[in-house]
């Protein structure tokens, strides 16, 4: 009997060596929160709090809790909190300027006793400064020169603020238009080269960020002065009786002139008008030359003369000639812009006159000589500022009688020793009819002597 006992007793110790040790307690499971501090501005100082408790709200005390920053999306170490009595723990942050690298979580690795956990991500809040954004710009700038803008961002607290901003321009009768992204460097400033052609208003816009407002510059106008002289009149000289629009601003350095066929919208406009059938000159005979000139006000403008394939390298070369010393023009547009004229059968240069234009082609006849075919219908003269400088035709001064009997430096002449006159000479143009026709300038009849009537050899003929 007792020896039974004895062998069921090894038997139960046999058993338990195999079975192993008795399990141990198992972790207490975790709960791991971040609580974000009060809002502030970048570069101040907010706070995050954590506290670590188990299943039933208890807090842990005496653990370690890690904290982790997001910076740039990475989670980057922050702090080392150790939890106290009640498994609570804070830390201070400083603020950063972006949102997004202000977010935290913190995790606890764990122990034998408390299963490890980890919060979820949480934001600090920021608070965004007053911003100013300022522009600087010249209050005048001479034409064809370039203007230096000076951007400068600052928060309220001084800082400078980095970033990209807009900068805007309105020119007359427009609205605000983007000119550019402009990119301020860690300084928070900026300088812009803008080459303004007309009178402009310029602007910024700086955008909200995460940490300043939003904002807008001051406006600033800046004035375009003419590069070149204006020209001064007697104070009781007659005007034109026609006014022309502004041609178009100049293209390029210098006179820039360029020769070409007569484009396909051009030659539609000078049909019925400058040229119809029975011209001694046809499309393929004629160029287009278009040349940069000084205007009265002083603007380098673009006008067109329609010339004789033969008298296209002379007319821009003169008139090359002619900017370079800064000879003025009213304006050089194509005569066929004035219309058909019944009396002239040619395109109405008696309005190109009222006008003071500058012209050359016209297939038209003599002003007050009706059936007399004009020098002009060749391609191969001009008619330079016409309205101070008068046509003594067969009806009188035309376009006005003020300036017959009147010069000016710049341009009237009345002599041939004028910059005008002498230069035109020099690229072969005759002043042929001298005081009495003092706008026209030819070439000669050249390869359409034929055609030029007979009875403008004694008489005036333009």
């Amino acid at each position: 009997m007792v020896l039974r006992r004895l062998g069921s007793l090894v038997a139960l110790v046999v058993l338990a060596v195999l079975a192993g040790p008795l399990p141990a307690h198992a972790a207490q499971p975790t709960a791991l929160t971040v609580t974000a501090g009060p809002a502030a501005f970048a570069g101040e100082d907010s706070s995050v709090a954590v506290r670590l408790t188990t299943g039933d709200g208890a807090g842990v005390p005496g653990a370690t809790v890690q904290v982790e920053r997001r910076i740039g999306g990475t989670w980057q170490p922050f702090t080392a909190l150790t939890t106290d009595a009640q498994g609570a723990a804070s830390a201070p942050v400083t603020l950063r300027r972006v949102a997004a690298d202000n977010v935290l979580r913190a995790r606890f690795a764990g122990t034998a006793t408390h299963a490890g956990s980890q919060s979820t991500a949480t934001q600090l809040l920021l608070k965004r400064r007053v911003s100013t954004v300022g522009l600087g710009a010249p209050a005048t700038l001479v034409d064809g020169r370039a203007a230096t803008l000076t951007i400068e961002r600052v928060a309220g607290n001084g800082e400078q603020v980095p970033g990209t901003v807009r900068l805007d321009v309105r020119r007359p009768g427009g609205d605000w238009q983007r000119h550019s992204s402009v990119r301020l460097g860690s300084a928070g400033r900026t300088t812009v080269t803008v080459r303004p052609t007309t009178d402009t208003r310029w602007r910024v816009v700086a955008p909200r960020l995460d940490w300043v407002e939003a904002d807008v510059s001051p406006t600033r106008f800046i004035d375009l002065l003419p590069s070149g002289e204006p020209v001064r009149l007697p104070a009781d000289a007659p005007r034109p009786r026609i006014s022309l629009p502004a041609q178009p601003r100049a293209v390029g350095e210098g006179p820039n002139a360029v020769v070409s066929r007569i484009p396909d919208g051009i030659w539609r406009n000078m049909v019925g008008r400058s040229w119809h059938r029975g011209c001694p000159v046809g499309r393929a005979g004629l160029r287009l030359v278009r040349v940069n000139y000084w205007s009265y006000s002083g603007w380098r403008r673009r006008g067109e003369l329609v010339v004789a394939a033969g008298a296209a390298d002379n007319v821009a070369r003169a008139m090359s000639s002619l900017y370079r010393q800064d000879i003025p023009f009213r304006s050089i547009y194509r005569v066929d812009r004035f219309g058909w004229s019944d009396r002239l059968q040619g395109a109405n240069d008696y309005k190109s006159m009222q006008a003071g234009n500058t012209s050359a082609f016209n297939c038209r006849s003599v002003v007050g000589r009706p059936g007399i075919r004009s020098p002009h219908a060749t391609g191969r003269a001009l008619d330079l500022n016409t309205w101070e400088n008068p046509y003594h035709s067969a009806d009188g001064w035309v376009p006005n009688r003020w300036w017959a009997y009147r010069s000016h430096g710049r341009v009237a002449w009345r002599s041939r020793s004028h910059p005008v006159v002498s230069t035109m000479a020099g690229q072969g143009f005759r002043w042929t009819y001298g005081v009495q026709d003092s706008q026209h300038f030819d070439l000669g009849s050249g390869s359409g002597r034929a055609v030029i009537d007979p009875r403008c050899v004694d008489v005036i003929c333009d």
